[in-house]
């Protein structure tokens, strides 16, 4: 059956136009998100082509962070969209996420804290609930280790000292460096993020571990606390 009017498949289209020929010859880089996610999904349904089942996707309020957000059974119960796609589209984004942290290596120093949001950006952004995360440094600056301390509402009682310093002791860190993100997007730290680094400070002063600075992630941009002043 002939796709309906306006919903050309992707074979009907001139082959300059087609999304996988022109990634092949120009890269992935010249592509619209549609086309990206279309080659993902491959092929669309009996009256929708792949690139407007894409558009469909992600003209929704959220757009491309819908995807990030939603699980299997979620995308799966939009129209054109089964289990197997569904699933293609998780395997794609967290490929993307494991990519974008292992772009700093154990061998590369940690020298400023945009080195620390390219390491943690991709993994942090989307998080729904507060999590704080450590990453342990030895006397170069090269990563040790990422460590996960708490998940939910930071507040004292959650980041204790002993919780922070405990893999840093074990491992014999040099440094640390503090992370955590904001589900509301916004890194603008607040009073609670302000004591808690106060706090963790002075503590690795007594034992000797240095804290490097305290990172707030937010949806594709961070504050470091150490840059503004704040301990």
């Amino acid at each position: 059956m002939k796709a309906q009017e306006g919903h050309a498949t992707i074979k009907e289209l001139p082959e300059s136009e087609r999304p996988r020929e022109r990634l092949t010859r120009h890269g992935a880089g010249v592509l619209s998100n549609a086309e990206l996610l279309a080659i993902l999904l491959r092929t669309g349904s009996r009256n929708e082509s792949a690139i407007s089942l894409a558009h469909r996707i992600l003209i929704q309020e959220q757009g491309l962070r819908y995807l990030v957000d939603s699980d299997v059974k979620q995308l799966s119960c939009i129209n054109g969209i089964g289990q197997a796609k569904a699933a293609q589209i998780k395997a794609a984004i967290e490929l993307g996420r494991r990519l974008a942290a292992f772009e700093l290596g154990v061998d590369k120093p940690v020298k400023c804290p945009q080195d620390v949001a390219d390491l943690l950006m991709e993994d942090m952004r989307y998080l729904k609930k507060e999590h704080m995360k450590l990453v342990l440094l030895n006397i170069k600056c090269n990563l040790i280790s990422v460590e996960e301390i708490s998940v939910g509402s930071l507040n004292a009682s959650i980041v204790h000292p002993r919780e922070v310093f405990n893999p840093a002791i074990r491992k014999s860190s040099a440094s640390i460096i503090m992370v955590h993100n904001h589900p509301s997007g916004d890194p603008t730290p607040s009073n609670e993020d302000a004591a808690i680094t106060s706090r963790i400070n002075e503590a690795g002063k007594l034992i000797g571990i240095e804290l490097v600075d305290h990172i707030i992630i937010g949806d594709g941009k961070y504050i470091s606390m150490k840059e503004k002043g704040l301990f």
